[in-house]
């Protein structure tokens, strides 16, 4: 065999390997595929939230502040179905350190899920049986920014600033808990923030993190904004509770 064919069949049968490995690490495969709802993340404790890493403008000059933490107010959580969820609160502010104005833009915020490492490679989430993403969230804060918070899912692709995004859509106008399903299909490429020029399509058997992100800064909306999360799902047709209302906005190919 020559040499390149046989780098070539390690790199294969390594990459079989782990993904084996992993699904039996998560007990999957032994029934075939499943429509049944899959929850990838809960936020009802303080080692759900510690799950995930959080990210503002501050990071890099701006002045925006970011929380993520674990909610246990019997008022916010009414209607929730548990006792605490997280939390995803701060301060959305557009302005930027004076040295360093003109030169980075502010106004951001988010939070995602960390990387999973085993002993046979990152764990990844397969998706594939599934058609909607779910969130079951709680919109508070300035009303000004409802339009601006994103889903972000990361695939294990070549290209780690790739990202598929679709902006949120609540139903909701009273601050109270609601479930935003969101198709698969719907997501769109973007990469370090703009729109991927050439759409593929994603794959799905192997999303590496999920992520929400506040992009105040598109529409020129500072404020106070304050999001809860109970749970991060994927689910098919039948189990949505309402017909989806989530259509692409052509304005920014969502």
């Amino acid at each position: 065999m020559a040499l390149s064919n046989w780098a070539a069949y390690l790199n294969r049968s390594t990459k079989l390997l782990r993904d084996s490995s992993i699904k039996i690490l998560r007990m999957e495969g032994a029934d075939g595929p499943s429509r049944a709802p899959l929850t990838l993340f809960r936020l009802n404790s303080k080692q759900d939230i510690e799950q995930f890493a959080t990210g503002c403008d501050a990071d890099i000059g701006g002045t925006s502040t970011v929380h993520l933490e674990l909610d246990e107010s019997t008022e916010r959580n009414k209607g929730s179905g548990a006792t605490a969820t997280g939390r995803f609160w701060g301060e959305m502010r557009l302005d930027v350190r004076p040295e360093l104005q003109g030169r980075i833009r502010g106004g951001y915020t988010g939070f995602r899920s960390k990387p999973r490492p085993t002993l046979f490679g990152e764990m990844v989430d397969d998706v594939s049986n599934h058609q909607f993403l779910a969130l079951r969230l709680r919109l508070g804060g300035d009303p000004r920014l409802r339009n601006s918070y994103f889903v972000n899912l990361q695939t294990d692709g070549p290209i780690t600033t790739d990202l598929w995004q679709h902006r949120l859509y609540f139903q909701r106008n009273d601050g109270d808990w609601e479930d935003v399903f969101i198709p698969f299909e719907n997501f769109i490429l973007t990469n370090t923030g703009e729109l991927v020029q050439h759409q593929i399509t994603m794959m799905r058997e192997r999303i590496r993190t999920v992520g929400i992100s506040l992009l105040g800064g598109n529409s020129g909306v500072p404020g106070s904004y304050d999001l809860g999360i109970d749970s991060i799902r994927v689910v098919n047709e039948e189990d949505v509770s309402r017909p989806s209302s989530i259509e692409k906005d052509p304005s920014r190919g969502i």
